[in-house]
């Protein structure tokens, strides 16, 4: 079975997004899973975090980061093409109840995930405030579509080009800081991002979640490959999570982890502009 390419395009430098026909995997999806895709028979099996998805047309949505060989090779597919697996809906979903006012965060492409969530919690009845961020106004994604689903929504970039001059964790704290009233804190985005965002909220005490990307391979539980260390005890990510409480995340370990293919993941892809000159679909 192969899953037709709906839509494909790209939405800043490096960052594109992809709808594909998967109308069973739609059907079931809940904000907070991901599916895993194979571009081909040869190909390695890579997560991504469901950005949106449409039960009526039948279509997921992802939103990828361009950092290796087969998110390269992504790029080069075209709408009417396919994919040979796409996977999914896996993960345990999103907790999503009515609580209050639930802050979200996202950073780079971590506000692909958050926007789902987002529209979760206010469909939940809850006061959304939505904190995104990027390197510079040029690398800001869904804007638009969080303003959408947010009561209040706060922009920083780090070199200021747009909204606040800083980090998301700056606004964070400045809303923690205030009189509001906040029930929980969801962040996503770079690994190093969440773990100061943790270390932000922790004197304040509100609940915090965040969304762990580490290695994986199955999605199943069966490799161990996404295991990740959960105040003190072993997780799998692929189906004990991907969200999980802030305060007991060993950050500092996940990122290890996550560096320990990387001469190989750079050889990969080497080797693909090498023979492809990023143009073709050979692997």
């Amino acid at each position: 079975m192969s899953y037709n390419i709906i839509e494909t395009r790209n939405l800043v430098p490096d960052v594109n997004l992809l709808k594909v026909e998967a109308p069973d995997i739609a059907k079931a999806a809940k904000a907070g899973q991901f599916v895993i895709l194979r571009i081909d028979e040869s190909g390695e099996r890579i997560p991504l975090t469901i950005a949106d998805f449409d039960a009526d047309e039948g279509s997921i949505t992802v939103i990828y980061q361009v950092m290796g060989k087969t998110t390269r090779q992504l790029t080069t597919l075209k709408t009417g093409e396919t994919l040979r697996d796409f996977v999914g809906p896996l993960g345990t979903p999103s907790d999503i109840r009515k609580l209050g006012t639930v802050v979200m965060v996202g950073g780079g492409v971590g506000v692909a995930p958050v926007y789902p969530q987002a529209r979760a919690y206010r469909g939940a009845g809850n006061h959304v405030i939505s904190i995104i961020g990027a390197r510079n106004e040029e690398m800001l994604i869904l804007e638009e579509e969080m303003a959408e689903v947010s009561d209040e929504l706060y922009v920083a970039t780090d070199d200021g080009s747009k909204g606040h001059h800083g980090f998301v964790t700056d606004i964070v704290k400045d809303i923690l800081d205030s009189d509001q009233q906040v029930d929980r804190i969801v962040i996503i985005g770079p690994p190093i991002m969440m773990k100061v965002g943790a270390g932000v909220t922790a004197p304040y005490g509100v609940e915090t979640l965040v969304s762990l990307n580490p290695i994986m391979i199955d999605g199943t539980g069966m490799c161990g490959g996404c295991r990740v260390s959960v105040g003190g005890e072993t997780k799998f990510a692929c189906v004990d999570g991907p969200e999980f409480d802030a305060s007991g995340v060993d950050f500092d370990l996940m990122m290890s982890r996550l560096s320990i293919y990387r001469p190989q993941e750079k050889e990969a892809l080497e080797s693909y502009n090498k023979k492809c000159g990023g143009d073709c679909k050979c692997h």
